[in-house]
């Protein structure tokens, strides 16, 4: 079994190639749930939804995040109302939120939910919500917040949801702090551990470090089943050049006291991964990746094409000493 840790866009297109290289039924995705939210009274799961699309292949290819073909009504409807429209769920999207939450009400957990999403959409990758307990990951604002239309004004020091700092305002404003709300009294869900001591090869995916990887290890016992089977650990730098192909993860890592390259994800995963997956643009920095005390691989790791994607996950599941 090939086991991958997962957040959203980058995990679901390393996903994506795995799919094409090793039996769908023997890949299992243990996958961020911090960034979910309750909004309009529905649980909204965005990264395993991510995942879900892009596998299914139902993703919207031009912004990475819900489906194809989506329509906005109900959209359209709330901001004639006045409510709350900032986080944008189109009306087949909002189909999936409505079953998780009908579900959830009737007692199944996010595990059970989840396997029935993916198995209405024909998957048999097996995805596993890190835990069914609520954890949800906050940022702390290092600078004021201006008002700016949707999202009311903050200062500095004030504490935000990440949907609330991703979308509600793009990502655009300063970090100073990262917490795992919540992640104390977490368990991690039935399976969970089991397939980390399991699996043939752990892969990290080109997720951000610090705010889709993080929340996976805050829950207790996850880092040390991690920790424990470092050797089979392979990661894949979300960092090329410097800069993050999609999303904040640069500068978060900078904001967050953190080097924006390679070496600076060589120095968060080293306890818990063997082998960091570079891309060629930073073929230069492999000596001081291997310094930290990781072996280093580089390869083409920008996933533009399905088979860029494949052969990528080829060097990834060939990576291990």
């Amino acid at each position: 079994m090939i086991l991958t840790l997962a957040g959203g866009v980058g995990a679901a297109r390393m996903l994506a190639g795995l799919m094409q290289v090793v039996p769908h039924d023997e890949l299992t995705a243990i996958v961020n749930v911090g960034d979910d939210l309750e909004l309009h009274g529905l649980r909204i799961s965005p990264d395993l939804d991510t995942v879900t699309y892009t596998l299914a292949g139902a993703i919207n290819p031009d912004t990475g995040w819900g489906l194809v073909d989506e329509s906005w009504q109900a959209r359209a409807m709330l901001e004639q109302y006045g409510g709350v429209s900032w986080f944008g769920l189109g009306d087949r999207d909002l189909g999936t939120h409505m079953f998780r939450t009908q579900r959830l009400s009737e007692g199944a957990d996010l595990v059970e939910v989840t396997a029935e999403i993916t198995r209405a959409w024909g998957l048999d990758v097996r995805l596993i919500p890190v835990t069914c307990d609520r954890l949800r990951t906050m940022v702390t604002l290092a600078e004021d917040d201006p008002d700016s239309p949707g999202s009311p004004g903050l200062k500095a020091g004030s504490e935000i949801s990440f949907q609330e700092y991703f979308v509600q305002r793009h990502h655009g404003v300063p970090v100073s702090a990262v917490r795992f709300d919540g992640a104390a009294h977490t368990m991690p869900s039935p399976g969970v551990l089991d397939a980390i001591a399991t699996a043939e090869t752990i892969v990290l995916a080109p997720s951000n470090p610090l705010v889709s990887i993080a929340p996976l290890l805050a829950v207790p016992g996850v880092r040390d089943a991690v920790i424990a089977r470092r050797e089979q650990v392979v990661a894949v730098s979300p960092i090329v050049a410097g800069a993050a192909l999609k999303g904040p993860a640069d500068r978060l890592m900078l904001e967050l006291g953190h080097e924006p390259s390679v070496v600076g994800v060589a120095r968060l995963y080293r306890d818990i991964a063997a082998t960091l997956v570079v891309d060629e643009a930073d073929a230069a920095s492999a000596a001081a990746v291997e310094a930290e005390g990781m072996h280093c691989i580089v390869a083409p790791t920008i996933m533009s094409t399905p088979e860029r994607s494949a052969e990528l996950a080829r060097v990834v599941l060939g990576a291990q000493r």
